[in-house]
């Protein structure tokens, strides 16, 4: 313990000594070292260091938070020029970001991250085809993208159009294969999902223009359809009229779509609905000839006599009562004067080559229309 405690007290000797002979001024800027490989740093210098340090980083960012709200406000380029942008399914944000970038529409890929962070839409993107353009602001870029306002591309179905027409059509305007969708308006599966009996959907797509974004599936589109039929036919007031007409509700779609082939004139469609009518309580054949058209696989634009004799289900020429299903996609009018029957005597009707048609309660009162708008003015 002596010795240890001298060893103690000689250390502490000699190190005052060097304290006494190379003292510490705290006032100056040098650094004095110590055995051992210790130094001391002045006070002051330590404190300008740390605020220095701290006033440039707050310098660097506020120059950020200047810079990033002037990036979020401003197009990529003061020149305008529009692109269009697909954006695919399952498309990954840093993928679109990337892809922005090479096409010019925005600057700063780091920026446009932070932007969808900050505003919770990072995972928001939807797919489609844009309309953007460079002179759009990040902000602007974004919420097009995350609220999914892809061009809209129209398909406008006419009321009487068959199956075949609207997938002729779909296939013309570059919306999707006429044969799948062929496939998918005769899928078993959908088919029982509408609760519809027969074996396609056909008279059972309603009629209109029709906005779909680029990429839509051919079941898609069906089904935007289907729906739109049960929300403009299957309503309440449609159902209770059917209930009361005595025809199952897959017989007036249909009868429908016969009132819908034979005349595109309104005024008309009750009156002709009145000659099916009548004609079905007596037992006559409905004679309709656009059934014969449906039934035939190439029609050339004229009805022969042979065509008459087709031996088919849909030609109303050799079978009595309605077909088996509608031969078109009616609109609402016609589903309504299928439902609403004009009260008369008329058997028959004729076109008289102007869209509209002389109706007739007697044959003999008939063939005297026939010779009068069709054969007179074939000579």
């Amino acid at each position: 313990m002596i010795v240890f405690s001298r060893l103690i007290h000689g250390n502490a000797y000699g190190f005052s000594k060097i304290l006494n002979r190379e003292s510490v001024n705290l006032n100056s800027y040098k650094y004095k070292f110590l055995p051992g490989g210790l130094f001391l740093l002045s006070l002051k210098k330590a404190v300008w260091i740390l605020c220095s340090v701290f006033l440039l980083s707050f310098c660097i960012l506020l120059g950020g938070i200047f810079h990033f709200k002037h990036y979020v406000q401003s197009p990529a380029s003061l020149f305008p020029n529009t692109v269009i942008f697909p954006v695919p399914k399952g498309a990954t944000f840093k993928t679109v970001t990337a892809r922005l970038v090479s096409a010019g529409i925005i600057t700063h890929p780091l920026y446009f991250e932070l932007l969808a962070r900050m505003a919770k839409k990072r995972g928001l993107l939807k797919a489609g085809e844009y309309s953007l353009d460079t002179g759009m602001t990040p902000v602007r870029i974004l919420e097009i993208l995350t609220e999914g306002r892809s061009i809209q591309f129209p398909l406008t179905v006419p009321e009487g159009f068959s199956l075949g027409d609207i997938a002729v059509r779909l296939e013309k305007v570059g919306m999707g294969s006429a044969d799948e969708f062929l496939k998918v308006v005769r899928n078993r599966k959908q088919l029982d999902r509408y609760g519809i009996s027969s074996d396609s959907f056909e008279g059972y797509l309603f009629p209109d223009t029709y906005l779909f974004e680029r990429g839509t599936t051919e079941a898609e589109i069906m089904e935007r359809m289907a729906d739109y039929f049960v929300r403009k036919v299957k309503t309440e007031e449609i159902l209770r009229e059917v209930e009361e007409s005595g025809l199952t509700f897959h017989e007036v779609v249909t009868l429908a779509s016969l009132i819908e082939k034979e005349t595109a004139v309104a005024r008309e469609k009750n009156l002709v609905s009145g000659v099916f009518h009548n004609r079905l309580k007596r037992g006559m054949l409905l004679q309709c000839d656009p059934t014969v058209i449906y039934a035939m696989k190439n029609f050339d634009g004229n009805i022969r006599k042979k065509d008459l004799k087709i031996d088919s289900p849909y030609n109303t020429y050799r079978t009595k009562g309605l077909p088996p299903g509608p031969i078109a996609n009616s609109g609402f009018d016609s589903i309504k004067a299928a439902l609403n029957p004009a009260k008369n005597s008329f058997l028959y009707f004729v076109s008289k080559k102007d869209g509209s048609h002389h109706f007739s309660k007697s044959l003999r009162e008939h063939n005297q229309a026939v010779r009068k708008y069709q054969l007179n003015r074939r000579r």
